[in-house]
């Protein structure tokens, strides 16, 4: 059985109450700034015009996301594979939705809103110390922010080093590769792999 109008689900869950819905905000303030600075590691949603969904992990020193203002972030582009599903679908269609992590801490932080893709001097002169310093930016629009419980990541126990996987129980990156694409070439190894993204970051 399925559940496909708004009606039923809220039937079955019911409305949210007091924090949990008074909690969300239309711009950063003191908490909410303090807790970006502190975030390395930020996923980022967007969809396409048709609909399609995205979900991009974005990494860095503690404090690579900026607030420009309490209204505005900015999301610095990394090197990455030129892909750009993100960036292509921030054309199109001008949202999007982040989630900051903080190793070791349980809570995160939401952030909802319009996105445009900026090459502004302005902006990226903010991070000419890079080694390899961003060709463009994400400048978000803040249209919500609001803390997020701990339950998801205690359940999981996520930075429980108890839970921390051996690498080796996964093939190596290139080996998934060359299975998928039926390549039949000696796949880069861990070693190789780690190495050529260190000369990349």
């Amino acid at each position: 059985m399925y559940i496909e109008t708004e009606k039923k689900l809220r039937e079955l869950y019911g409305f949210p109450k007091g924090r949990s819905k008074d909690k969300q905000l239309d711009r950063l303030e003191v908490h909410t700034k303090r807790f970006i600075s502190l975030s390395p590691f930020v996923l980022i949603s967007t969809c396409s015009k048709q609909g399609d969904l995205d979900c991009s992990p974005r990494g860095g020193n503690a404090g690579f996301v900026v607030p420009v203002n309490d209204h505005c972030l900015l999301i610095p582009d990394s090197k990455g594979n030129n892909r750009l599903d993100s960036f292509v679908n921030i054309v199109n269609t001008g949202k999007v939705g982040c989630l900051f992590l903080i190793p070791g801490v349980d809570e995160t932080l939401r952030v909802n809103g319009e996105a445009k893709i900026s090459t502004s001097p302005e902006y990226l002169n903010r991070y000419t110390e890079w080694s390899n310093p961003p060709r463009a930016c994400i400048v978000v629009s803040i249209n919500e922010v609001f803390l997020h419980c701990a339950k998801a990541l205690m359940r999981s126990g996520l930075w429980d080093q108890n839970n921390k996987i051996d690498r080796k129980v996964l093939p190596t990156m290139g080996k998934m590769l060359n299975d998928q694409l039926s390549i039949s070439e000696e796949p880069e190894t861990q070693e190789q792999m780690i190495e050529r993204y260190k000369r990349d970051l």
